[in-house]
């Protein structure tokens, strides 16, 4: 299983590579939020509470620009029926979650790269719980629009149905890391923010486990 998953991803790898579809979209996006918001704050210096909130909704929409594509492509490119063949949906799914992964941790990296740049309140106080946030929260988001991915896959409408579902999906695990954020700006301890990093940890635990429940049914369909 894992080595096909593997092989999975290598495949999605080389297939965005060779397109950056996917990619291509992230930076623009990217590129565009933050000029707007640099714009738009013009000299005036914004609060760390205001500097988290703009960097995980523009974390939120680049996963929106990008991340739908696990299963969309496979869609466009009639090979679906094929991956139905060659492989079970555990390890389908897995390969997917894998190429996510990777994508979101490559794009929001950049993304954190810019924002320690340009904006003067994200100063990171706290380093380690900065670093835990970040790895968990991504893996939530990851695991949250693979599973999302695949649903809308064969809709019609993909294009406006997928920011439609990862909202109320997500907006737990974004409300939670823009609180730990905020933490990490004040320089709050690990110990005082146990309770939230609990919420993120759990948050991932419970998607990943409905997220492989359904995943065979919803390959099935």
């Amino acid at each position: 299983m894992i080595s096909k998953s593997y092989n999975l991803c290598i495949k999605d790898i080389k297939s965005e590579l060779r397109t950056r579809y996917a990619i291509n979209a992230l930076v623009m996006f990217i590129l565009v939020a933050i000029s707007v918001i640099l714009f738009s704050i013009g000299n005036e210096k914004i609060q760390p509470e205001l500097t988290a909130g703009l960097y995980w909704v523009v974390i939120f929409f680049s996963a929106m620009s990008g991340l739908s594509r696990a299963f969309v492509s496979e869609e466009e490119k009639g090979t679906t029926l094929t991956l139905h063949l060659i492989a079970t949906p555990d390890t389908i799914f897995s390969g997917k979650l894998f190429f996510n992964l990777i994508l979101t941790f490559f794009i929001n990296i950049i993304i954190t790269l810019l924002y320690a740049a340009f904006f003067e309140g994200f100063v990171v106080n706290n380093f380690i719980l900065f670093l835990v946030t970040f790895i968990f929260g991504n893996i939530g988001l990851a695991i949250s629009s693979t599973i999302i991915a695949s649903i809308i896959a064969k809709a019609g409408s993909k294009g406006t149905l997928y920011p439609v579902l990862s909202f109320p999906i997500l907006l737990p695990l974004i409300l939670t890391c823009v609180q730990l954020t905020i933490f990490c700006f004040d320089g709050t301890s690990f110990d005082n923010a146990l309770y939230e990093m609990a919420i993120v940890v759990s948050y991932d635990i419970i998607m990943v486990t409905i997220s492989y429940l359904l995943f065979d049914f919803i390959w099935k369909e």
